[in-house]
């Protein structure tokens, strides 16, 4: 495949530009001066789901991907205990050629599952030929007059297409403080999606995992029952919920693959996208016993049901937010032996209302740190000063010693994704800094500016709020019915209007001011990117209303300067 382009050495691999690769192959999707009617980028599920169906509609499509194989985020996260937090079958393409000639033996796979499902659909629907591995995409550009995009890619191809399709997700992006003296610890330091495919050997050994989302926990449910210790740096709490996790026998994939058709239908009709949906009462409708039944029900079942499938007021009123609240914090920290690993891991008081970060699923995250060995230092307001040769000192001069180091800081969430590709409007302005004071889309969709060029799963969409799927089957089919509008119609390009943008943004505002999110710093008011903008990023009104304002904007296509050939 090629020599890896020669760089700087670093401690850990930090950027995408990290995996390019100088190719020898010169034909297919590496060709170089490549001319196609589409180019996607990425070939986790957006990308490939785009890839087959315009493939099918007859548009000589190739995807750029910066990783070494298919599968996206699933290819990069391959940390300790790597796994989806979706339950199956709504976390899988709705193609039968694909569901029916695959089992899964878990409702929620693991990465290598997930990877071993992802080598089944190259088999079945040939992604690979059309792909392009450790290709990563610095600068596109669109020349009105041609009608086309011009992308640039780390090891100096230059492609051509109508249409750029950015299957990039929310997660692309890395975030890694830049805390003094990384270079310097002399143990094993690793990002979580950066994570080296082979096992890295903690037993016996001092560990640290700082950060407490999803990779986090994961990490440590992984490294608890086998490291000689894990020490976990906590800003903030993870109210994470039971993830119910089992194993699926042979008869029952049979009886429910009988239903398939149905539930993808299902997946769609949900505020989630997943096969469950919120209450038809409010919390109030309900006695203190029932209510104390309903949460029983939700909390035995898991998965995303405690969240997303309580009642319907409990993202909107405080009041109603607290009952949930205090029923996780009764139900965790029963489970928590030591009072005051037990006071930081599920506090009587709520760090913020619950749900209005993404909940992370659990299986026996809580009971690792009753093990000796395991512990949460809070960093709160004590944060990490500096790195060193053997380990990491707070700002109080508190030092820990440690030979392995999991970095589990999360992504420059939802918009960091689209700001790394160099992307420049046809205004010669850059995205990278059109959105430092705040994303702008239409639809979810699509940027003004940037004609012919769509985004999934990413900012505006109902993304970090929806099962990945759901969703981007959703936004793929309406790219795939505009692109085919425009070819019967004769257009050159569709560029979003200006005005339609900031209408479609005031709208996201507002479904958000009417929910608790606005009231926390989290990854659905713009991360924890120091210096990023304090905004909403993702679309609160549910899948099937997103669902019909995208088609219902389609049909009219008046948000759109509609340019002919």
């Amino acid at each position: 495949m090629g020599e890896p382009i020669p760089s700087p050495p670093k401690k850990f691999n930090t950027e995408l530009t990290d995996y390019s690769v100088s190719h020898n192959e010169k034909s297919g999707p590496y060709a170089e001066n490549l001319e196609v009617d589409a180019l996607v980028v990425g070939a986790g599920f957006a990308g490939i789901f785009m890839l087959k169906t315009l493939r099918e509609r007859g548009y000589k499509t190739v995807i750029f991907e910066a990783g070494n194989d298919t599968g996206g985020t699933w290819r990069w996260n391959c940390y300790p205990g790597a796994g989806v937090d979706s339950e199956v079958p709504e976390y899988e393409f709705s193609w039968p050629e694909v569901w029916q000639t695959w089992d899964w033996t878990s409702n929620y796979p693991n990465y290598q599952d997930l990877r071993a499902y992802f080598d089944h659909v190259d088999k079945v629907i040939g992604v690979k030929k059309d792909c392009a591995f450790n290709t990563v995409v610095v600068g596109a550009k669109f020349d009105t007059a041609a009608g086309k995009w011009t992308v640039r890619t780390e090891d100096g191809r230059t492609t051509k297409a109508k249409y750029l399709i950015l299957g990039t997700g929310f997660a692309a992006r890395r975030y890694i403080p830049d805390w003094p003296g990384m270079d310097k610890f002399k143990g094993v330091m690793h990002h979580s999606s950066f994570w080296p495919d082979h096992e890295v050997d903690v037993k016996n050994k001092r560990c640290a995992v700082i950060g407490t989302g999803a990779s986090g926990v994961q990490i440590v449910q992984a490294w608890g029952p086998t490291a000689g210790e894990v020490k976990v740096f906590q800003r903030t709490p993870n109210l994470a919920i039971p993830m119910r996790r089992r194993r699926i026998a042979p008869d029952e994939r049979a009886r429910t693959r009988a239903l398939y058709p149905e539930l993808f239908k299902l997946r769609e009709t949900s505020f989630a996208g997943f096969h469950y949906d919120w209450s038809e009462k409010n919390t109030g409708d309900d006695t203190p016993a029932q209510q104390e039944a309903f949460f029983e029900r939700l909390w035995r079942d898991g998965g995303f049901r405690f969240w997303v499938a309580g009642y319907k007021d409990c993202l909107y009123v405080p009041a109603a937010n607290a009952r949930v609240y205090d029923f996780w914090a009764r139900k965790t920290r029963d489970r928590v032996g030591d009072p005051r690993k037990r006071d930081l891991l599920a506090p009587l008081q709520g760090p913020h209302y619950f749900g209005i970060k993404r909940p992370c699923l659990e299986y026996n995250y809580y009971e690792q740190f009753n093990r000796p060995g395991v512990d949460v230092v809070d960093v709160k307001n004590n944060p990490i000063r500096e790195f060193t040769e053997t380990g990491i000192t707070l700002a109080d001069g508190t030092h820990h010693e440690f030979d392995v180091i999991a970095v589990a800081t999360g992504f420059d969430v939802v918009t960091g994704v689209m700001t790394q590709l160099g992307l420049e409007s046809i205004h010669q302005t850059k995205l990278q800094d059109e959105w430092t004071a705040g994303a702008q889309t239409y639809l979810g969709t699509s940027v003004s500016g940037y004609p012919n060029m769509f985004h999934i799963y990413g900012a505006h969409g109902p993304t970090l709020l929806s099962n990945g799927p759901s969703t981007v089957e959703v936004q793929g089919r309406w790219i795939a019915d505009l692109v085919d509008k425009m070819q019967r119609q004769g257009i050159k390009y569709v560029n979003p209007k200006a005005e339609a943008a900031a209408q479609w943004k005031k709208h996201i505002v507002e479904l958000n001011d009417r929910s608790l999110f606005p009231t926390t710093r989290s990854t659905y008011m713009g991360g924890n990117v120091p210096g990023r903008a304090y905004e909403p990023v993702c679309y609160t009104g549910g899948l099937p209303t997103y669902k019909a304002e995208i088609r219902e904007a389609l049909d009219s296509m008046e948000g759109f300067e509609v340019v002919a050939k």
